[in-house]
């Protein structure tokens, strides 16, 4: 610019337009890349959240076993475990969980906990969503007991996103 008048030349405006594109393509670039990349990354971790909660319900609940069933069981329940809670002084207290599948379709289902006592409980919750399941495919989700060990496989699918974990539970010692 010369001295004396006022404004930028168009060579000017041109190279700060070329700058500021340059600047806006590169961010937008990167927000793109993020927001893909955390949409692949939620399908996974919600795979992982369902699969930990499963295996957290199961756990709880075979460490207190008495009993587990894993086999002979009538489609769609897929593991049934009692205890009983000992009062030396009351009346014991018994306790019955099955697991089942509900809302199944193209293999996959909510995996549900049914629990019942002597005590008057008889509540349903939901474990876990999206979890696979096909009887011919044994290294998905499966349940296997050899007393006193419980072998849990779970596998989900979220959004084409995989994960599977094994829990092996041992009852705890009947005193």
């Amino acid at each position: 610019m010369r001295r004396g008048e006022k404004g930028f030349t168009m060579v000017e405006l041109l190279v700060a337009m070329v700058i500021m594109v340059t600047i806006s393509g590169a961010a937008g670039a990167a927000t793109f890349q993020t927001l893909k990349g955390t949409a692949r990354g939620t399908g996974y971790m919600s795979a992982v959240r369902q699969v930990e909660n499963a295996g957290h319900w199961i756990s709880r609940d075979a460490m207190m076993a008495e009993t587990v069933q894993t086999d002979s069981l009538a489609w769609p329940n897929f593991i049934v475990i009692n205890w009983a809670e000992r009062d030396y002084v009351n009346d014991d207290i018994y306790h019955s969980a099955t697991y089942y599948f509900q809302d199944f379709s193209n293999d996959k289902g909510k995996l549900m906990r049914r629990h019942w006592s002597s005590a008057g409980a008889n509540e349903t919750v939901m474990v876990a969503e999206n979890i696979y399941y096909r009887a011919d495919h044994p290294n998905e989700t499966k349940a296997i007991y050899s007393s006193p060990k419980l072998t849990v496989k779970l596998t989900a699918i979220v959004d084409n996103k995989k994960e599977t974990k094994e829990y092996k539970i041992m009852r705890r010692p009947n005193f």
